[in-house]
């Protein structure tokens, strides 16, 4: 899971520097709070949960639930990025988006709550 987890890290910095590089280029900063949650959710929190598989959590004892943490994280991480990227670029309204933001965020706040319980499960070594 340590490298699933890596991997999807660098994708999402790479899609969150392309983003910035957009940015700079057209002067046109409207997208900044899609590019931070790229940046911090998709490639810092990755790259975090990354080492903490690394380091503390063994796969064999929960499975299960590394596979439904991983999972709710690959998709509330996407989904609250692309609503934002809507949003922001002006192609949804707020009414619109706002209830789909609502579920994705949840969705990401269910991986949170998993990795803690992850953490919490895991024997120390």
């Amino acid at each position: 899971m340590d490298r699933k987890y890596a991997l999807t890290a660098f994708g999402y910095a790479i899609l969150g520097v392309i983003l910035g590089i957009y940015m700079a280029k057209t002067h046109n900063h409207s997208q900044l709070p899609t590019h931070a949650h790229i940046m911090l959710l998709g490639f810092v929190t990755s790259f975090i949960y990354a080492v903490a598989y690394k380091l503390w959590i063994t796969e064999t004892s929960c499975k299960k639930l590394a596979a439904a943490q991983f999972w709710t994280h690959q998709i509330g991480t996407p989904g609250l990025t692309i609503g934002l990227f809507l949003l922001y670029g002006q192609f949804a309204t707020i009414e619109t988006v706002g209830p789909i933001l609502g579920i994705f965020s949840l969705i990401i706040l269910t991986s949170f709550i998993l990795m803690k319980v992850l953490f919490i499960k895991s024997k120390p070594a």
